[in-house]
């Protein structure tokens, strides 16, 4: 009997200490909200993140309730730290201890139940990863003449399609097959332009993305609900999804072994297939199924973020019309009529430059960049970081910093000029991130945005057709998109 006894006591003490244990923080913890056991601050957080229209607005009032610009939090049992200055931002993301990427449910789901690919993976896969993409892009022509015509060829299309349908165009949907054939032609070496299959794939991706949006959380922190609920929680949908996406790129792979050529480097997939057969490192870096995942990481990095960047800056000109007619007298008075614009150009139209900027500023596409992974125990901001937290990065509340904006809320380009009409502050605006995880395609991706923005501009007046009501908050999620919206395109009348 005393036996049993002892054995009760030993057990409830035990639940005791784990009920305190999980609620206990590390030594010099940066502050943030209390947790409970097993789910830390989870619920705080979603809770305060619905209410407020979004996890970035979300850790923006953390900070200023516990008065401190790094928050720190528990979801599940994953120690996770929130970033919001600037100069913490900054160092995370120049510092080789935040190189790191968790190694958890949702980096594997996302990379199709492995660890793959170059968005999330860290140590010698990635440096090899980077390295092979940073030289193979440089060659395959990334922000040089061959990449920027193939850019205004796409434009083209879409200004003719844009001439068929004045009165109600989805900017969206418009958009998103040029972006993605774009990064498919660089990729493949393939032009899908009008092709079903450009079609699927963005389903595909959107699809996705929207996947991970409602579910990826939850199944990162509780995994095993993947076996007791696999519908529900939308495992199955993203594993359905992952194959299909997988499928399309495998077939371009397979496509390509039948024709390789040695040193055949024309697209990305020759140059990969060609890799995979030098030195060393050939076979053990670089593999079928790696392959699969740098051309899925080339397109969710790429697609809908320039998407998106490119979207917002004609939504904030159906916003701001006064602007939208300053940016159109701007592309008047530098070219003539029948003059084609380059992206070279753009040096000499400061005003544009600044507009984009401040759309980036104002629309952050990716407001919570990538998460990092501590690699050691370091200190922030008088803070100890334990080895391997989660970092959030709160791009958003840089690009909303009241101390430094002073005006954040208001969309006033001229804050990029100065009194010569030079840029300035450009350098706060983390639209491609800093450091060695910098985004690799940022030369393609300032190319299309400025070409798609300054030629459709100069070609329409765009104005809003959907209702203000249904226009005033942004979809957040991963990505942050505006609301859908379509306009009505009036013909610009060009001086001969």
């Amino acid at each position: 009997m005393l036996t049993i006894i002892l054995s009760i006591v030993l057990v409830v003490l035990l639940h005791v200490w784990c009920f305190f244990s999980e609620c206990k923080k590390p030594t010099n913890y940066p502050p943030g909200p209390p947790w409970l056991p097993f789910l830390g601050s989870l619920f705080q957080l979603r809770s305060l993140s619905k209410k407020a229209g979004g996890q970035h607005v979300a850790l923006m009032q953390l900070t200023k309730k516990y008065a401190s610009d790094v928050i720190g939090l528990k979801l599940g049992s994953e120690y996770v730290i929130a970033v919001c200055s600037y100069a913490s931002v900054r160092k995370i993301l120049t510092s080789e201890e935040y190189e790191g990427r968790p190694d958890n449910f949702f980096f594997r789901l996302r990379s199709m139940g492995t660890r793959k690919g170059i968005t999330g993976t860290d140590g010698e896969l990635w440096k090899e990863q980077r390295a092979f993409l940073v030289s193979h892009l440089k060659q395959l022509g990334f922000g040089k003449d061959n990449v920027e015509q193939m850019v205004k060829d796409e434009i083209r299309d879409i200004i003719t399609r844009m001439e068929h349908n004045l009165n109600n165009v989805n900017i969206a949907e418009v958009l998103a097959p040029s972006v993605l054939n774009i990064l498919w032609y660089l990729t493949s070496g393939k032009n899908l332009r009008g092709n079903q299959r450009v079609t699927n794939l963005l389903e595909l991706l959107h699809r996705r993305s929207k996947a991970f949006d409602m579910s990826g959380g939850m199944l990162n922190l509780y995994p095993w609900l993947r076996f007791l609920a696999p519908d529900k929680t939308g495992f199955s949908l993203l594993q359905k999804i992952n194959s299909g996406i997988s499928d399309f790129i495998s077939e371009a792979i397979e496509e390509h072994k039948k024709s390789l050529i040695d040193e055949d480097n024309s697209d990305v997939i020759y140059a990969y297939l060609n890799q995979m057969n030098k030195g060393p490192n050939g076979k053990k870096y670089f593999t079928d199924d790696q392959l699969v995942m740098v051309c899925l990481d080339i397109f969710l990095a790429g697609s809908t973020t320039t998407t998106n960047t490119i979207n917002f800056a004609l939504f904030a000109m159906t916003q701001y019309p006064d602007i939208q007619e300053k940016v159109y007298k701007c592309i008047e008075n530098q070219f003539e009529p029948q003059c084609e614009i380059s992206y070279s150009d753009k040096q000499r139209v400061p005003y544009i430059e600044a507009v984009l900027l401040e759309c980036q500023r104002f629309f952050p596409v990716v407001p919570v960049i990538g998460p990092r992974r501590v690699l050691k125990t370091c200190q922030l901001d008088n803070y100890q970081i334990p080895k391997d937290s989660t970092i959030l990065i709160n791009i958003y509340a840089v690009h909303h910093d009241q101390e430094y904006w002073q005006d954040p809320e208001e969309f006033r380009p001229e804050r990029f000029l100065d009194n010569q009409n030079k840029l300035i502050g450009h350098e706060r605006v983390l639209t491609f991130g800093l450091g060695k995880r910098r985004c690799l395609g940022d030369a393609l991706a300032k190319t299309c945005v400025f070409l798609f923005f300054v030629t459709i501009l100069r070609k329409f007046k765009l104005e809003a057709i959907t209702k203000q009501s249904e226009l005033d908050d942004n979809i957040a999620g991963i990505n942050m998109s505006p609301q859908k919206y379509k306009v009505k395109l009036t013909p610009r009348t060009v001086n001969q």
